[in-house]
């Protein structure tokens, strides 16, 4: 059986870009994307992150030196899914004209209900038409990194688009890509066995905004949100009482805030429902270098090991 190919993925046709730099200069959107790109592209670029560590990459709001480094740059790096529709504005404003890359091409995404009261990201003109129609509409949940099987899809994404871009370096970032990809597998299969660790009936957690669906969906865990989708979207008085009740029913003990949102509701559900908030999960932005999740993968780690004991109920 022929091994498929790294490349063999459908992403963004790239032009190859010609640079006399020692180094690719590239930019990439937000922290866990970059990340990704740093690992895949290593010292053969130069790489800028927009949104930084602990960045909210939802409403980010660029600066004029980000359209500078937009001017200077051989490649584009964005998540898509309207995650970081800012990245397109800023593209334009820039003048950019360059290869752009989307981590998530290809990928069949997840559908969410996004509630006409708010949601932040940018899903083009018709949907902002529809934000204010009755009733929730369905749109592309953008956290697709949240599991590892896509993360894979984006390593591969960037490879090709790197490679695309700078050919005399294809077989350097097929190396570093091949190396990544093995340490992602590995990674996914500690994460299924830790959660294996788990009865299936205390996989149930409560974060501060809906993040975590390719989580859930693919190691088997119901998360759940006062928030939505949106770090910007404010609850209700109803559904904050709902998922009290819910979490009171079923003896939910795993809430956790993230490092994005505004844990004020978190806090407060936890509180009438009697359970202790068990700390901070990472979602849409790495920490920094000295903190607990200063890369792609020890994000997961970091996350996991919160989540299994408390879901366990504080059990060994």
């Amino acid at each position: 059986m022929r091994r498929r190919s790294l490349f063999a993925l459908p992403i963004l046709a790239l032009p190859a870009v010609a640079r006399a730099q020692a180094r690719l200069p590239v930019v990439a959107s937000f922290s866990i994307l970059g990340d990704m790109v740093s690992k895949v592209g290593g010292d053969r670029i130069a790489l800028r992150v927009i949104a930084g560590p602990d960045a909210d990459a939802h409403g980010f709001q660029p600066r004029p030196s980000d359209a500078a480094a937009l001017r200077d740059a051989a490649l584009v790096v964005r998540n898509g899914l309207g995650f970081d529709g800012w990245m397109d504005r800023l593209v334009r404003s820039a003048g950019y004209r360059g290869p752009v890359a989307t981590a998530t091409e290809g990928l069949t995404p997840r559908m969410m209900e996004a509630h006409h009261h708010g949601h932040a990201h940018d899903h083009g003109g018709a949907a902002r038409r529809q934000q204010h129609s009755v009733g929730p509409r369905m749109v592309p949940d953008p956290h697709a990194w949240q599991d590892l099987r896509h993360g894979q899809h984006y390593v591969r994404a960037i490879a090709a688009a790197l490679s695309a871009a700078d050919a005399a370096g294809e077989a350097a970032y097929r190396r570093n890509a091949e190396a990544f990809l093995a340490r992602l597998a590995t990674l996914d299969a500690w994460v299924r066995a830790e959660i294996g660790r788990v009865p299936e009936a205390r996989r149930r957690v409560v974060t501060s905004h809906d993040a975590f669906g390719y989580f859930g969906a693919a190691y088997g865990i119901a998360f759940l949100s006062p928030q939505g989708v949106s770090t910007e979207a404010e609850p209700s008085a109803a559904q904050v009482a709902r998922l009290i009740r819910q979490m009171k029913a079923e003896n939910i003990t795993a809430v956790f805030m993230e490092n994005m949102a505004n844990p004020a509701t978190l806090r407060r559900v936890a509180a009438e429902a009697g359970v202790t908030v068990g700390g901070r999960l990472f979602a849409d932005a790495l920490s920094p270098p000295s903190g607990p999740a200063p890369d792609y993968e020890a994000m997961f780690r970091h996350n996991v090991g919160l989540l299994v004991p408390a879901m366990r109920g504080g059990a060994a």
